[in-house]
């Protein structure tokens, strides 16, 4: 059994590498095929190891999935708000460092998480229900907040957010669309970055690996906390994302400069995958695809199971941190040695096949709607950060209504 586990965990490593490596391969989906082909692999194995497998995938890709983010401008709902920053730092020479920044994240949450473990699972019950009818409002505070603070752009940081919103509520009300996130966030983060570059002529500097980290002991502590503490809130709230959560975070901590904000959207989405085991235990909630796989593997998942799947995070975290430093490594030396315009291209290209695989001819009108109002917000010279309307207007939504 321990060998059996074992295995798991090295193959959920490397499949954890490849979804957090190739845009638009999801944890997600990778759980779907694993559920349609349970009845065969359950003849082989049980499913305490597929779980195990599933949980090692899931972690391992919330250390890897920042590097397409800064790399190479692809994000996924996890890192879209890291794409800005990441590329600013990758354009000073620094994309390994802005990657390191979200691992210090990534690890730190994954520590303070498992060490707060316990006062987690006891506060869910009491926390869950007060909570969950306030969240919308919280969010409606949160917002008109973020708005107030763009002197001189307040009109222009509503409408964005507001068209942003919008686009959002007609996605998630499209039938039968397998991937609606990819396109919508594709378009909104990745491609009006790109597109931008192309027009500016952007070549990537050398990179410098060597160079040191710039992040203070005070902000690493203020983002790896306040990941944990919303990450755990994140967790257990139906519609309430890691995206989501950064918003109410950086509201919390307030600047915390490029490296910390890469750090603390790093670190929410490990903090919110290792706490939902703890939802999963207590609740009998599964908030994201890899924790509802492993409920219709197990049927329940008691204190043995919580305590065999927060040992394999603990070896995840360490295995994952280490390959994502090394891979790091090997982007930045690479990416200076193609043609960046062609890179970007085959991005480009790249992305749109993927939607159209997935989602066909809607797909594309989607991405093309999102990267025009990605590109509007470069325009008007307003943060970013309130494109995430697409997704926080509907779950204000879904919470006020």
């Amino acid at each position: 059994m321990l060998f059996e586990v074992l295995i798991a965990l090295i193959l959920g490593i490397l499949s954890g590498v490849i979804t957090g490596l190739i845009p638009g391969i999801h944890v997600n989906l990778i759980s779907v095929i694993i559920i349609s082909l349970s009845p065969l692999l359950l003849l082989v194995t049980t499913p305490l190891v597929l779980a195990v497998y599933i949980i090692s995938l899931a972690l391992t890709h919330t250390f890897l999935d920042s590097i397409p983010s800064i790399y190479l401008g692809a994000p996924d709902e996890a890192q879209a708000l890291n794409a800005l920053p990441g590329h600013r730092l990758l354009q000073r020479g620094e994309g390994h460092n802005a990657v390191v920044y979200t691992i210090i994240g990534s690890f730190g949450c994954l520590l303070l998480g498992l060490l707060l473990f316990p006062i987690f699972i006891f506060s869910m019950e009491l926390i869950y229900p007060l909570v969950k009818g306030a969240i919308g409002y919280i969010l409606v505070v949160i917002m008109f907040f973020m708005i107030l603070k763009d002197k001189g752009k307040r009109a222009k940081s509503l409408a964005l957010f507001l068209i942003a919103g919008c686009l959002g509520l007609v996605v998630f009300s499209i039938p039968n669309l397998n991937q609606p996130l990819f396109p919508l966030l594709s378009g909104l983060f990745g491609f009006s970055i790109l597109l931008i570059s192309l027009l500016q002529n952007s070549k990537v500097p050398p990179q410098d690996i060597s160079k040191s980290l710039t992040i203070s002991k005070k902000n690493v502590v203020k983002s790896v906390t306040a990941a944990s503490g919303v990450g755990f809130i994140a967790a257990f709230l139906p519609g309430f994302g890691s995206s989501q959560a950064a918003i109410v975070a950086t509201n919390i901590v307030g600047d915390i400069g490029d490296e910390g904000f890469l750090s603390l959207v790093g670190g929410i989405n490990t903090a919110n995958m290792l706490i939902s085991i703890g939802t999963a235990y207590v609740l009998h909630k599964a908030r994201n695809g890899a924790i509802l796989t492993v409920n219709k593997l197990l049927g329940e998942i008691g204190l043995q199971e919580v305590l065999l799947f927060l040992a394999v995070a603990l070896v995840v975290g360490g295995v994952a941190s280490l390959l994502a430093l090394k891979i790091s490594k090997i982007f930045s030396k690479l990416i200076v040695k193609v043609n960046y315009a062609k890179m970007i291209w085959s991005i480009i290209i790249f992305i749109t096949l993927l939607t159209i695989l997935f989602d066909g001819f809607l797909g594309l009108i989607i991405l093309s709607t999102a990267t025009a109002i990605g590109i509007l917000a470069s325009s008007w010279n307003i943060g970013k950060n309130h494109l995430m309307g697409c997704l926080i207007l509907p779950v204000i939504l879904y919470f006020v209504l």
